[in-house]
Parts: structure tokens; C-alpha cells; sequence
């Protein structure tokens, strides 16, 4: 069988600039992205979030406005209009590139009136210790969509289409989560905090029936309307693990189409990775959170850590084909409340241990790739400059080795906690295979077999200038410098 080595990109980050042209230079580079290697872009959710114009997406306040209406302050998102996101998705597509769109089905919010109701506060921090008895509170949960006018759904969300939210204007000074009547906190969710299932904002009943309805009838009416080809599920560790598997079951048939989806369980507890999959029937791909984890600690402790264990706690190594690989994503960035930066010497080593060996489905975040300029308040409510560095021209190297060369059988030389490395064989289709070699400590080399005797390699980063020669066996010395990596290829 054909190997795939496919490659994806987060088109975007928290602080891309809320310009409104992120559609419009996605359709300007997409050519040159597929050029590059990537074959599919995960982008944004492209739906009215509550600050409008200013909304990363995630704060969802109308599913069915991509930039259309006039609420929340503006017509466009973030990144545009409904008619520039269209665009952007057909222009990436055109390229030979996937699309996939990031879907939030845990809350909403930005309600536009408040409602009354009654409810039972719960510790934040405990969801199955009550602080109170049940109460009157009032909420803002009722959504009427007002720039829509009933386009496209006629449903207002009430109080009864949540269980949980946040807030009660009746005692602003009450810290609690209050769970509404009538309602119960889901038990198929993560168990941080007793009981995960409340995030923020209103949280989904989704097991209202009205919900339920809601979210299938958008499913379709998104397929429709924008042709992507997956999702990327926000927060799936908050919501009904098997509801995922059956509004994705059901967009399938309904498309007749192999719809890709991961969902972003972020926990670095391999056990609760495992146990959604395990839920969803191997339906949905996962981020490997604990590679990120391993990457981040690598970078920080430099020649303290032993590279052999770079791997431990994945999900690549457990369940390859159910891995998505990152390095970094949009919450781990600086200044971000999930911050967990991977130093930028590590970089370049974080990435060819995703992009050039077997197992996941690699993804490159935009800031890694792009680079990225920004200010925000940190943990310590100090203002912060941020500049993260572009890595494009050491990522563009490694994706035309995974393309041209990292195909094959390999073969593992993790036996050096400061230099590890690994060959691929090639194959027919892509023959004379690949040779990697990285350190975290001084310079390093590993005796390796390759699938080609008597054969010049060069090292792509061009770290090293000397060509080194393969034996008749197929075997040499292959080297890199100190905390870098060498890529050889077969020279031409």
C-alpha cells in the first residue's frame, strides 16, 4: 500500500490580527502552501463569537452568521466575510488542499437577554460539592439572533437548551457554577475537577432534544454551504464524548463522504486519551497533547533530558494512526492561560521528530511557521512583548523530505540520551530514504544503514557542508551539530 505523507496546517493563532484578511491571504497562498507540501489547512471557526469583529471564535455567539449579518458590533469576523471565508475555503481546495473547519459545540456566549430561572451553585473548583441550596437566579441565556432575523434557523436558545453557566445577576459576588434545574452535569466527560462538563459561558444541554436537532441541522447546512472536508472539535473533554460520534456518523451519510475529524482533548493523561477513543469508536483523531508535553520539557532542560524518552506518554507511539502531532498550537503560545512554549532551539528538533518519521498526522502551527508579533498581559498582569521566530525555511526543507524521501521501512537509534536518530528505507516510488540525526547536547553521530550502498548523502539543513558515502552495505557515520538536527538525503 502507498504510503501517505500528508501534512496540515493551523492557519492561524490567538493573536492573529483581527484585520478581517485572514480569508483573503488564504486564498492568496494557498497555491504556494501546496506547493509546499501541506495538504490540508485547519482554520478558524468562522462564526460570530460574542466580541465580534475582535473574537478569536471560540466565545460562539451565532453558529450561522460567517461573517454576514450586522451583530455583535460588526458584519465580518475576525478574519472576514462570509463571502471572502467561501472563497478561501474553494481556493484551498482548488490547490489540492483539505480544509477543516473548528467546531465548538461546548457553550455560547454573548446571550442577548437575561432570563430567570432556578438553579444550584457548585464549587468551581469541585462540581460535585453544592454551596448552596436551589435558588432564583438570572442568567443571560436567550439568544435571538437579532441581525439574522430567523435566516437560515428560527430557534432562540432558552435557559432550558443549557445546564450550567457562570453567573447570576442577583449576587454578582458569588463565585459558583450553577447548575439549572432540572438539568445534571454529563458523566461521559473528563473527571478534572470532579466533573468537567461545565467550561464557561452557557453550557449545551446536549442532551436536549431541541439541541440535538439544532446541531444536526447546522452540521448539514455548514457542509452545504462551505464544502470543508473535516472538523477540528474544540473541547471535546467538556461535551458527551459519543455525541460527537454520532453528529460525525451522520454528516458522513448525509455528504456520502469520508468526513476527517480530531477532536482537541487537552490532557496530558494518555489514559483519558485513550479512554475517549475508546468512546468514539476510533471515529476521531486526537492531538497528541503528551508529545507536546515531552517537546516543551525537552527544550526547557536542554542536556538535562534524555532524548530517548522523547516519545513516552505519546499517542503516536500507542496509536499512531489516531495521532495528530503537533509542536505548538494557538493555547500554548506565549502569554496564552495554557502557555507551554517549546524553546526555539527545539524547535527544528521538535519538528523533524513530526514531519520526517512514521506515525501521526503532523501539524504545523502558523506561528511556527509564519512567525508572530504581539502584546498581552501575562499571569503577572504586566503588558508583555512577544516575538516568536519563523521556522518556514527549516519546515519547508523537512516537508519535501517527507514528500520525496521519508517513505519506507525504519529503523530507530534512540540508544544516546543526548543523540538519537533514525532511517528510512524509501521505496520504490520514493527510492534512496533518509537519515536523521539530532542532539540536545554537543555535536553528535550515528553509524546507521540506509537502503542505498555506495551512495553520497547531503544534509538538507545544510548544518553540515561535507557529503557523507554510504558502504556497500549502505551504512555510514551521519552526524549533526550541538542542540541541532541533520536531515541526509541521497545527493543529486
Amino acid at each position: 500500500m502507498t504510503e501517505f505523507n500528508g501534512a496540515m496546517m493551523q492557519y492561524f493563532h490567538w493573536y492573529t490580527p483581527a484585520d478581517g484578511t485572514l480569508w483573503k491571504q488564504l486564498a492568496k497562498s494557498a497555491p504556494r502552501l501546496a506547493k509546499a507540501g501541506f495538504t490540508s489547512v485547519w482554520l478558524p471557526p468562522a462564526y460570530k463569537g460574542t466580541a465580534g469583529g475582535l473574537d478569536v471564535g471560540y466565545g460562539v455567539y451565532d453558529l450561522f452568521d460567517l461573517g454576514e449579518f450586522d451583530q455583535k458590533g460588526s458584519v465580518r469576523t475576525k478574519y472576514g466575510t462570509r463571502e471572502e471565508y467561501l472563497e478561501a475555503v474553494s481556493a484551498a481546495k482548488r490547490s489540492g488542499m483539505q480544509v477543516y473547519a473548528d467546531i465548538v459545540f461546548n457553550h455560547k456566549l454573548g446571550a442577548d437577554h437575561e432570563e430567570e430561572l432556578k438553579a444550584t451553585p457548585y464549587d468551581p473548583e469541585n462540581r460535585n460539592k453544592r454551596t448552596g441550596k436551589l435558588q432564583k437566579i438570572k442568567a443571560w441565556t436567550h439568544f435571538t439572533f437579532p441581525g439574522r432575523k430567523g435566516k437560515y434557523s428560527e430557534l432562540h436558545w432558552h435557559w432550558w437548551h443549557f445546564n450550567a453557566a457562570d453567573h447570576n445577576a442577583l449576587d454578582n459576588d458569588k463565585h459558583a457554577v450553577y447548575l439549572f434545574e432540572g438539568k445534571k452535569f454529563d458523566d461521559h466527560v473528563d473527571p478534572e475537577k470532579g466533573n468537567f462538563d461545565y467550561l464557561m459561558g452557557c453550557n449545551l444541554d446536549i442532551n436536549n432534544p431541541d439541541v440535538q436537532k439544532e446541531l444536526f441541522h447546522w452540521g448539514e447546512w455548514y457542509l452545504d454551504t462551505t464544502g470543508v472536508d473535516g472538523f477540528r472539535f474544540d473541547a471535546v473533554k467538556h461535551v458527551k464524548s459519543d455525541f460527537f460520534t454520532r453528529w460525525l456518523n451522520h454528516l458522513r451519510n448525509y455528504s456520502g463522504r469520508d468526513l476527517f475529524a480530531v477532536g482537541e482533548y487537552w490532557s496530558g493523561e494518555s489514559e483519558s486519551l485513550k479512554r475517549f477513543i475508546k468512546n468514539t469508536e476510533s471515529n476521531i483523531m486526537l492531538f497528541d497533547v503528551g508529545l507536546h508535553y515531552n517537546f516543551a520539557a525537552a527544550g526547557k532542560q536542554k542536556e538535562g533530558y534524555d532524548l530517548r524518552n522523547v516519545f513516552d506518554n505519546s499517542l503516536v507511539r500507542e496509536q499512531p494512526d489516531l495521532a495528530v502531532t503537533i509542536v505548538s498550537n494557538h493555547d500554548t503560545q506565549p502569554l496564552q492561560a495554557l502557555e507551554s512554549v517549546v524553546e526555539p532551539w527545539f524547535k527544528p528538533l521538535a519538528y523533524a521528530l513530526i514531519l520526517l518519521r512514521k506515525g501521526g498526522y503532523p501539524c504545523v502551527f502558523a506561528a511556527d511557521y509564519h512567525g508572530a508579533k504581539y502584546k498581552d498581559f501575562g499571569r503577572d498582569d504586566n503588558e508583555h512583548e512577544v516575538e516568536m521566530a519563523s521556522h518556514q525555511w527549516m519546515i519547508d526543507k523537512f516537508l519535501h523530505v517527507r514528500r520525496t524521501y521519508a517513505f519506507g521501512d525504519q529503523q530507530d537509534h534512540f540508544d544516546d540520551p543526548h543523540c538519537i536518530g533514525w532511517t528510512r528505507a524509501g521505496s520504490r516510488e520514493h527510492p534512496g530514504g533518509t537519515a536523521v540525526v539530532l542532539s540536545n547536547k554537543g555535536a553528535g553521530a550515528i553509524k546507521m544503514r540506509t537502503g542505498s550502498p555506495d551512495t553520497a548523502y547531503v544534509d538538507l539543513t545544510e548544518h553540515i557542508a561535507e557529503p557523507v558515502v554510504t558502504d556497500s552495505e549502505g551504512c555510514a557515520e551521519f552526524r549533526c551539530n550541538a542542540a541541532s538536527v541533520s536531515v541526509w538525503v541521497p545527493a543529486k
